[in-house]
């Protein structure tokens, strides 16, 4: 069964610890995240971006096969099947397909247009009992074709936003998607403090965990930071693990191709990362 993502955010608020989200592109990372997220006995969210979406063939199709992975795997730790940076018609789909949150990323709008649709689509969230997760100050890189400058995010915007009745709030402090340049100035942990003063309990989520030092990840929790969103890092453990056995020839078993064992040492790359990740942010044993 999919939860909403809002009641275990506001235990991770409580608790000063994090929930991960981990971004699934295909059956082999989903079954991953999921048999760690169990095996650490903490609650995940699931992200899905708009174009692994249309990878995984809809929406739909993504709903099922998470629903039926839950149950056929047997997990019991709290799963969230969330949206990823959904444009306005994207979250509406999301909701219709059976996601249990969503995220409008409404950023790249005015905010008199970011609040106007924000309040429509948790009106239509909130209907059903989906979380939905807002965004102020876009964030900086790309990732799955969307693009952010990387703003810090103005606190009163963050609090205008916040006091919609979003469950989560994503806010720009200087992270970025992808990985972080060598120049990278760091977290902006003065503007974090200022909009948690503003929000108050709201949760607040990092988006780019890929590459943010450990210590800047634990002061972001301490000042608020209750969801950090982690893609990139399972990406590249995926690839160099795939690469390294192909090099190996190990695929190679006189009848060509295996999928099972050519993917195998690239799901243990993402098992090992989501652990590493979930020790780091505290949910460990927290579902």
């Amino acid at each position: 069964m999919l939860v909403s993502a809002s009641e275990m955010l506001k235990k991770a608020k409580e608790g000063k610890y994090a929930v991960g989200q981990f971004n699934i592109n295909n059956l082999e990372w989903t079954k991953a995240i999921l048999l760690t997220a169990q095996e650490c006995n903490s609650p995940v969210i699931l992200g899905v971006s708009e174009g692994a979406g249309k990878y995984m063939t809809g929406f739909k199709t993504v709903t099922a096969m998470v629903k039926a992975m839950v149950e056929e795997l047997g997990i019991t730790v709290p799963v969230a099947l969330h949206l990823d940076h959904g444009s306005y018609e994207g979250a509406k789909k999301c909701i219709e397909a059976g996601f249990s949150s969503v995220m409008f990323d409404g950023s790249h709008y005015g905010i008199e247009e970011n609040i106007e649709k924000t309040k429509e689509i948790i009106a239509i969230a909130n209907a059903k009992g989906i979380s939905v997760e807002a965004e102020v100050g876009s964030i900086g890189g790309e990732e799955d074709g969307v693009v952010g400058a990387g703003e810090v995010a103005d606190p009163d915007e963050c609090k205008m936003i916040a006091d919609l009745g979003v469950d989560m709030l994503a806010a720009g402090i200087g992270n970025i998607h992808g990985k972080y340049p060598a120049n990278w100035a760091g977290l902006n942990f003065e503007a974090l403090d200022a909009i948690q003063q503003k929000t108050g309990t709201m949760p607040l989520v990092l988006h780019g965990g890929t590459g943010i030092p450990a210590d800047m990840i634990q002061k972001a929790i301490s000042l608020g930071v209750s969801k950090i969103n982690v893609n990139t890092e399972c990406q590249l453990s995926f690839a160099e693990a795939t690469r390294k056995y192909v090099e190996a020839g190990k695929d190679l078993e006189g009848k060509g191709f295996d999928p099972r064992k050519l993917l195998a040492p690239g799901v243990e790359a993402i098992k090992a990362t989501v652990k590493e990740k979930m020790e780091l942010f505290g949910s460990v044993n927290k579902a």
